[in-house]
Formats: structure tokens, C-alpha cells, sequence
């Protein structure tokens, strides 16, 4: 890679701050989006919002297929169908929300740990029901509201230390491709049979077999390729390049879903759709029963059950904000990410919008980085990403015609540029180094940002403290060092309660 593409994601860090010779806007919608002053084109943020789109697509698929096959403690579901239109619809009036107030390119989509959490974990609890349980995903949302507009969120953030939040975003680059190797089946599960300690392989019993490796591997060393000689838009070239090949292999030699074959499709087999339209069904809004769960568990078991879920989406927000401003360019010198009070709120609005519509609730997408590695700079971007959201509303095909190993290389690649900042981590002190290091490897091994930041977090604390030099430990990280191990005992709290 040229020193010029290297540089280029850091280049805008600080650049709209402090400069008096900005280039003028040329209209009202670059005045408005500051797309000049952060160096960016029309061209670019359509292009980085349509590789946005095309990189989460998949989340108006899979959640449904958690969500809604999921049953309550009562044996209901609250259908796919019903789940896949709710989550299209609230992802792009979230995602544009985002772009045209807080006027970044952060898109929103349902959050894929709180959905586990709330399908596998949460609805197994006895006498509570779908509607319930999205009442606690509401007021998990109103409790972000009230602590952003307190100060208390942005507070938390100022009070990590520089390291950490770089910590933060290169174990979000790690995440990234690791979720972009498991996409495309080059990282697996190992099957339980295996009688191993070892939790995942390599391929298919060690090699790389199938045509969809073969799609991830032509994308991968394609996108590498166009970004060494600094070709524009080189990400989407990539992923219609990738989504073309596919589409060829499949009709001349059918792999079919990776639920029939290790060497199949993960999740979206390609092919040209036969139906585009369809009638989206959005009875699930304001199906939501906000008390319904205090009276049903009482108010100390329903309370840490919205301690559980606040938990989970809080710091994601917070960690994934961080990693995308540093790649975006909006992360001034000072560690402050322009606009962030803005965007926090729609961050917590995501949580009641989410629940109420019974759709989960809506985070910031990791997989924004893809739109930002494209060029993306600004909140127009979100527009585009959120404008097809809401078009896949309507038009299904549009998020089954691009299967995961097309939009996999990107993540890949992605993950690499945010993985260099870790020269800027002080790993001579092992009062930072230590924690920087626990959050960048357990954010993919947990496979969860949340958990990843607490890592982070306690463990700053304990060495600090054991080093002597804990005026040196900001008071509101003592605080949420102790949610965490709240957070991480969860289990075993609630055991003791019963």
C-alpha cells in the first residue's frame, strides 16, 4: 500500500479543528454535511454509503432468523417476516437520523449481542413474553437517554485514558476481520464431537475448500490490489465484482446454503431474485409492554434484567463510536469525537426505537468501518445507507443478492487499516499496555466489543492500584469498572437470588 492510501484514515484526524484555511463549501449540502472541510466528495460518501448498506444487509436476514424464530416463555414467536420488516424500517430512519443531526457515517441496525442475549438468555425466563421483554429493551433506551443528556456518557468516555480508546479501536480492526475470516468460512467452529480444546479451525478440516472461498479469496487479494494502486471506490468495486462471480458459480455449479454443506453459502446462497416486491407486515410496532415484566418478576429481577441490557449496548456504543471517529477523521487531537453528545443520543434512541417496534435494539454498526474505508467522511453517507434500507422495506432482494463472502474481504481489509494505530498505544507502561492488550484480543475472542472495554477497563484499575498510583485513575472509572464486574457476574448474581 502506498504511503499516501496509509496515511489517508489518520490524515483527517484533528483536520477540522483549528484550521483557518478550510476550502469553502461549493453548496448547501456540502455546507450543511461539511463534506469539503473533511475532505471528502458527493461521489465518496454515495459510494462509502452503498458499501455501508451492502456490509450490514445481512442483519435484515439474521436477525430475523434469531428474533423471530426465538420462543417466549410462552411458546409465542414473533415471526420472521414480521422481524425482517421492522428491522429494515428502523435501521434506515435511525441510520439517517444519524447522518442528517449528528452528521456522521455511523449506520445503526439491530445489535446482534443484545438480540442473542435477548433470544437465548432473556426469553427463557419463566411467566415473561416477547412484548415484556421488548418493554426492557425500551426503558434500557429511555435510562442511555437520561444518562446522555445528564453528561454521564460522554463524562465516561472522557475519563479513558488515550491508550485504552486507541486499545478500543484496534481490537475493533481485530473484530472486524475476524467477523469478515468467519463470514466467508475461512475461520470455523469446531464441532463439539471433536472432543478438543481448540474452539475454532481453519476451513473445512484444515483446508479451504468450495466456490465461496474461492469468491472470499478473489475479493480479498482484488480489494488489496485496487488499494495499493489507489483506485476510488475500490471496496465496491470489489464487492459487485465478488457478488458477480458468485452469482456465475452458483448457476454453473451450485453450492447451495452452508446449512446443507460445510462448502456451501454462509447464510445468503446468490442468484438472480425472481420476485422483487413485497408487502412489508409491521404489525410488531408498539407491541412493546413496558411494565408488564416488573409485574410479572418483580421490580429487582426486571431491573437487572435492563442492568444487563443497558450494559451490553452502553459501552458498544461507546467503543465502536471511538474506532469508526478514528478512521473517520473526527476524532479531534484531544481524543473528543466531534459531535459526540449527538451522537450518543441517537445511539440511545436506537434502544427505544428498537424495542418498541420489537426489532431489537439498534447500535452503531462496526460494519460502518466498510463505508469509511471507501471514503465515506460524513453524515450523507448515512443518508444513502439509510435511504436503502428503507427500499429494502419493500424490495427483499436487495439484501439476498450479495452473500457474505462478497462483502467479507472488505471487513478484512478494514480491520488492517484500524489495527495500525496500535503504534500509538504506550506499551512500555504495563499500567496501559496490559489493559490496551487484554481489550484488543478479547473483543474477537469474546466476540464482543462490551466485554472486550470491561476487559479493558478493570484491569487498568487493579494494575494501576497495585502500582501505587491510583490518583492517577479518573473517579468515574471506578465506577464503571464495578458495573462491569456486576456486568460479568451476572450469572452468578442472579443464581444467588434465586
Amino acid at each position: 500500500m502506498s504511503s499516501e492510501k496509509t496515511a489517508a484514515p489518520s490524515a483527517h484526524i484533528g483536520a477540522t479543528h483549528g484550521s483557518n484555511t478550510a476550502p469553502a463549501p461549493k453548496n448547501g449540502l456540502d455546507r450543511f454535511f461539511k463534506i469539503t472541510e473533511r475532505g471528502s466528495t458527493v461521489g465518496s460518501e454515495i459510494r462509502g454509503g452503498l458499501a455501508t448498506f451492502f456490509a450490514m444487509s445481512y442483519i435484515v436476514v439474521l436477525n430475523p432468523l434469531i428474533l423471530g424464530l426465538g420462543q417466549d416463555s410462552t411458546g409465542a414467536t414473533l415471526g420472521p417476516q414480521r422481524v425482517a420488516a421492522v428491522t429494515a424500517l428502523v435501521a434506515g430512519v435511525l441510520t439517517i437520523l444519524m447522518g442528517v443531526w449528528a452528521r456522521q457515517p455511523f449506520a445503526m441496525a439491530a445489535g446482534l449481542g443484545v438480540n442473542a442475549l435477548l433470544a437465548s438468555t432473556i426469553a427463557t425466563t419463566e411467566n415473561l413474553t416477547w412484548a415484556q421483554i421488548m418493554g426492557l429493551v425500551v426503558w434500557s433506551g429511555v435510562i442511555m437517554l437520561v444518562l446522555v443528556l445528564t453528561g454521564f456518557r460522554t463524562a465516561v468516555f472522557n475519563a479513558v485514558p488515550p491508550s485504552l480508546k486507541t486499545a478500543i479501536v484496534v481490537g475493533i480492526g481485530m473484530f472486524i476481520a475476524l467477523i469478515g475470516f468467519v463470514n466467508a468460512g475461512v475461520v470455523r467452529r469446531m464441532p463439539d464431537a471433536a472432543g478438543t480444546t481448540v474452539p475454532v479451525s481453519f476451513g473445512v478440516h484444515g483446508s479451504l475448500m468450495g466456490w465461496p472461498i474461492v469468491v472470499f479469496l478473489f475479493g480479498l487479494f482484488l480489494t488489496i490490489a485496487l488499494f495499493i494502486r489507489n483506485v476510488r471506490g475500490a471496496i465496491l468495486i470489489s464487492v459487485i465484482a465478488s457478488t458477480v462471480l458468485s452469482i456465475i458459480l452458483e448457476t454453473v455449479a451450485p453450492s447451495g446454503s452452508s446449512v446443507d454443506s460445510p462448502t456451501g453459502w454462509s447464510l445468503m446462497v446468490p442468484g438472480i431474485p425472481t420476485q422483487w416486491l413485497g408487502t412489508p407486515d409491521l404489525s410488531l410496532i408498539g407491541q412493546a409492554d413496558l411494565f408488564g415484566a416488573f409485574a410479572s418478576l418483580g421490580g429487582m429481577a426486571a431491573a437487572l434484567l435492563v442492568f444487563a441490557i443497558l450494559l451490553a449496548v452502553f459501552f458498544d456504543a461507546m467503543g465502536t463510536s471511538v474506532g469508526l471517529a478514528a478512521e473517520n477523521g473526527t476524532l479531534r487531537e484531544d481524543g473528543q469525537i466531534e459531535g459526540i453528545n449527538r451522537v450518543l443520543l441517537v445511539d440511545a434512541l436506537g434502544s427505544v426505537a428498537g424495542g418498541g417496534a420489537s426489532s431489537s435494539a439498534h447500535q452503531i454498526f462496526v460494519e460502518s468501518a466498510t463505508g469509511i474505508g471507501e471514503g465515506a467522511r460524513t453524515g450523507l453517507a448515512n443518508v444513502v445507507t439509510g435511504v436503502m434500507f428503507l427500499i429494502a422495506v419493500f424490495v427483499s432482494p436487495l439484501v439476498n443478492v450479495v452473500p457474505f463472502e462478497a462483502v467479507a474481504p472488505a471487513l478484512v481489509v478494514v480491520g488492517f487499516l484500524m489495527v495500525r494505530q496500535a503504534v500509538n498505544i504506550d506499551w512500555n507502561d504495563w499500567g496501559l499496555g496490559i489493559p490496551a492488550f487484554l481489550t484488543i484480543v478479547m473483543m474477537p475472542f469474546t466476540y464482543s466489543i462490551a466485554d472486550g472495554i470491561g476487559a479493558g477497563f478493570i484491569s487498568y484499575v487493579l494494575i494501576r492500584l497495585v502500582q501505587g498510583r491510583a490518583k492517577e485513575i479518573h473517579p468515574l472509572m471506578y465506577a464503571v469498572s464495578v458495573a462491569f464486574v456486576l456486568y460479568f457476574g451476572m450469572g452468578f448474581i442472579e443464581s444467588l437470588a434465586l
